[in-house]
């Protein structure tokens, strides 16, 4: 069974993938109706299998941000600009067609927004974005190496929190209060990662990447045919979202709120 990393979309390259992620972003944030995001969404969901990634893991990846579009869409429901047929009023709260038509495009748009982005960055080595960041886009190289080697610090943060947890543990400084070992120990992982960004960039700055002189790149970052073939595809759903919801008659730009 293929990978996240041995699908197709795995061997595309990361700067047409951030193009597509634009594209299909920039549609969904010109309207704010549930069926350009809806039309969006099934279009991604579809496009999955061959991306390389199981269903399961595409959903333990984004579901914490569903959970928090379903927090926002019932917050809207409940506070949102009425209109139409009010069904429940106390006070503040109304819950009206108005507030649940915008509660269900506030879902929608969170994940069809939030689809793609997981699916691009699961599927992309933060070396190879680097190469194209700099090489393609021609991003500063001191930012984009700096960036880079910040990302690959992140990993470490869960095997340090992991640690802190034991070490106070064994001091007995995490038997009782919860609250306040989390917010003790969160400090603590702050301390620890801003001195090992400190020794890290000391290092980087000793082994020259600081310096002002033209950069060499050990791999090239090439744009091909089927990266042009990803931002068609990435054209083609936000095109068919917008006509779709035109058709309908749900666009909604935002503008015009």
């Amino acid at each position: 069974m293929l990978g996240p990393r041995d699908g197709v979309l795995a061997r595309l390259n990361p700067v047409a993938k951030l193009a597509a992620t634009l594209v299909l972003t920039a549609a969904l944030l010109a309207s704010i109706d549930p069926v350009s995001a809806g039309v969006t969404l099934v279009a991604v969901l579809a496009l999955v299998p061959v991306t390389g990634i199981r269903a399961r893991e595409v959903w333990l990846r984004t579901w914490p941000i569903a959970v928090g579009a379903l927090i926002a869409g019932a917050a809207t429901t409940l506070y949102g600009r009425p209109s139409g047929a009010v069904y429940v009023e106390w006070g503040v709260l109304r819950v009206s067609d108005g507030s649940i038509q915008l509660a269900v495009a506030i879902v929608l748009r969170v994940l069809a927004i939030a689809v793609p982005s997981v699916l691009l960055l699961a599927t992309t080595d933060p070396t190879d974005l680097a190469d194209g960041l700099a090489q393609i886009l021609r991003l500063p190289a001191r930012f984009v190496i700096g960036g880079l080697a910040g990302l690959r610090l992140v990993g470490l943060l869960v095997e340090d929190w992991r640690e802190l947890a034991l070490a106070r543990r064994a001091r007995g400084v995490a038997d009782t209060g919860r609250v306040r070992r989390f917010l003790g120990q969160t400090f603590a992982l702050l301390v620890l990662a801003i001195r090992r960004g400190s020794h890290l960039a000391t290092a980087m700055e000793a082994r020259g990447f600081g310096a002002p002189v033209p950069r060499t790149w050990a791999r090239p970052s090439r744009l091909h045919a089927r990266d042009a073939v990803l931002v068609a595809v990435a054209l083609a759903i936000a095109a068919a979202s917008v006509v779709v919801s035109v058709a309908v008659g749900a666009w909604r730009p935002i503008l015009g709120l």
